[in-house]
């Protein structure tokens, strides 16, 4: 660690402190940890979720900076340790290295600051026309998402699956659960285009294949959104795929339509017909909650006099693996060679150059 590096850090770190508005924060979490000591607070409990996910809100931000602030602290230790021959050298520089990854992490989480991006997401893949070749294309995302909610601490569940008739899949519904996962998976809203050669064709041609994919926030039960019984259908049936003895031969899978929207939501997670009932009802009351989202930032975009691309159906990304090799994002040109760890979910890059040009057109 050098000389600059060390200021460096530091002023990063004070930085951010201004960033993040952390005294006011720190205020405002007061204020409303005072207001849960008040005898009638659980008297209504709907708003007292409201305000103790207010407060958790707050302090993922202060609790995050008080991290920076103390791995920041180990290396100003650690220099003086090192200055009159107590530390080494590779101890100053893996607090600097940790130090530093620590505050790069909040600052990456710093471009996450609207209200929807600190929710769990719900994140839908369908491949595009071209049958088997589309099916298989789509179950490689699948397994790509999977694999990049796994490494990154976040709880993945199946909602709905549908298996593709000769591989693949038709259709995927997953949800990812943990703080911030749609403020980053939302970056993936759009088409993925696939070039290779295909397993499929005897002829070994190249061949080129879509998959939509399609996410949005969880809303929890914080987040009003009415939806009238008799605005709803409901149909049964059977689930699909391996499972217990239930699976295939109970009509535990439901499809709910709302008609006002004409959203139509599937579920065959759980092995009651209930289960599935509740889950169906949050998916449709997460998508209303989506298209509120969609309505106010374009309502933004209109003020703002710009718009970030990310309508669905827009083609976002090319995944090429012949005749070269190469994955590049086309709205922020972000690109790597190294396919294969892109596949098995190494994607953040991705994530973060998109936050950052999101940020920077604002």
């Amino acid at each position: 660690m050098t000389t600059d590096q060390h200021k460096n850090l530091n002023i990063r770190k004070e930085e951010l402190r201004g960033y993040l508005n952390v005294e006011k924060k720190i205020r405002e979490i007061e204020e409303l940890q005072e207001r849960t000591t008040t005898p009638d607070f659980w008297d209504d409990p709907k708003k007292a979720e409201i305000v103790l996910k207010e407060i958790r809100g707050l302090k993922l931000w202060t609790d995050g900076y008080d991290k920076v602030v103390a791995t920041c602290e180990d290396v100003d230790t650690l220099q003086e340790f090192y200055e009159i021959d107590e530390a080494t050298e590779e101890d100053v520089t893996e607090a600097y290295d940790g130090a530093l990854k620590t505050l790069e992490e909040l600052e990456y989480k710093r471009m996450l600051s609207n209200e929807e991006d600190q929710l769990s997401a719900v994140l839908e893949i369908n491949p595009g026309a071209g049958g088997t070749e589309s099916n298989d294309w789509a179950a490689m995302l699948m397994r790509m998402y999977i694999m990049w909610g796994e490494k990154n601490g976040y709880k993945v569940k199946e909602v709905n699956l549908q298996q593709g008739e000769v591989a693949g899949i038709k259709a995927v519904t997953l949800e990812f659960i943990g703080d911030f996962a749609y403020g980053y998976l939302k970056s993936e809203n759009g088409v993925h285009r696939l070039v290779r050669i295909s397993p499929f064709d005897s002829g070994g041609r190249r061949h080129t294949s879509f998959a939509s994919v399609y996410v949005y926030p969880v809303a929890d039960d914080t987040i009003v959104i009415d939806i009238n019984p008799s605005d709803c259908t409901w149909d049964t049936f059977r689930s699909g795929g391996a499972g217990g003895q239930n699976v295939n031969k109970v009509e535990t899978a439901v499809r709910v339509r709302h008609k006002p929207s004409g959203l139509v939501v599937e579920c065959q997670q759980g092995r009651s017909q209930l289960a599935n009932k509740e889950t169906a009802l949050k998916l449709l009351k997460s998508r209303l909650y989506q298209i509120e989202i969609d309505k106010k930032n374009a309502k933004r975009a209109i003020i703002e006099g710009s718009k970030m691309g990310i309508d669905f159906g827009s083609q976002i990304r090319n995944y090429v693996l012949h005749p070269y090799k190469l994955i590049k994002d086309v709205r922020t040109g972000h690109e790597r060679t190294d396919y294969q760890n892109v596949l098995d979910g190494d994607i953040n890059g991705y994530i973060k150059a998109f936050l950052l040009s999101a940020t920077t057109s604002k």
